[in-house]
């Protein structure tokens, strides 16, 4: 009764502090060197009623296909949490993401990504994206990466839709993705986005996650998101952060 006690209160824990923007794929992106599938989800719901009725619901889903030479990726990640009518987060991301292999360090990826952030005024933003991905590392328990891509980004704001913001930016990453203990896997991912024609307006993002591995394919992960956007939409902070705890189930 105690453990299940403990599992259930593991469960509920989660702690937010802002919006993430930008969209870490290689916490989600499974390296594996055989052809099949591979995936995780993630659920929380939660309904609270005292002065205030709070309502809360998270998920996130990765699924993957890899061959000898190619991959496939696709992320759902959606977070709503309201306290009466008014939401303090609103948010969702699509993702899809393929990787061709052109030899042993370096790969061609491209993606296309849809989001909306209701609490930081963005109704919509889609980008498409393309670019070289270099291995910096082949060790096993601790990989190294760097990407450069190239994107195009059209962006429109909840409170002023006529504004419309079309602008090609730059997408620099280096992630490390560490394998200590076979139970313990630490990722690190840093991105640079900065607009092509104006290199003082740009993005910093920083996601870095710890997962333990309490069953065979259940986790309790700990997340810290850091963002930093020079020029964001007007009345949005231009630094927001968010720690979150949670448990994930995956397969492979």
């Amino acid at each position: 009764m105690t453990k299940r006690i403990l599992f259930l209160f593991i469960m509920c824990i989660t702690f937010t502090f802002c919006k993430a923007q930008i969209v870490n794929v290689e916490s989600l992106r499974r390296a594996t060197d055989s052809s099949k599938w591979s995936g995780s989800a993630s659920l929380d719901l939660g309904l609270i009623k005292n002065t205030n009725s709070i309502f809360r619901i998270t998920n996130r889903a990765r699924l993957q296909y890899n061959t000898e030479n190619n991959l496939f990726l696709f992320i759902n990640d959606i977070n709503l949490q309201k306290i009466e009518n008014s939401s303090f987060v609103n948010r969702g991301i699509q993702h899809f993401r393929y990787n061709r292999k052109l030899n042993e360090k370096i790969k061609l990826e491209s993606f296309i990504q849809s989001q909306y952030d209701e609490v930081s005024d963005i109704k919509f933003r889609g980008l498409l994206g393309v670019g070289p991905r270099f291995k910096l590392s082949k060790n096993k328990k601790y990989r190294y990466y760097l990407g450069t891509l190239l994107m195009y980004e059209h962006e429109e704001a909840s409170s002023n839709s006529i504004n419309i913001l079309r602008d090609f930016r730059g997408s620099t990453y280096f992630s490390c993705s560490l394998y200590p203990l076979d139970h313990l896997s630490i990722v690190s991912t840093t991105y640079y986005q900065p607009v092509l024609k104006q290199f003082s307006d740009f993005r910093i993002s920083n996601e870095t996650s710890i997962a333990f591995k309490i069953l065979e394919n259940l986790l309790f992960k700990t997340s810290f998101i850091y963002n930093f956007d020079t020029d964001p939409i007007i009345g949005i902070p231009n630094t927001q952060y968010e720690l979150t705890n949670g448990i994930v189930y995956s397969f492979d």
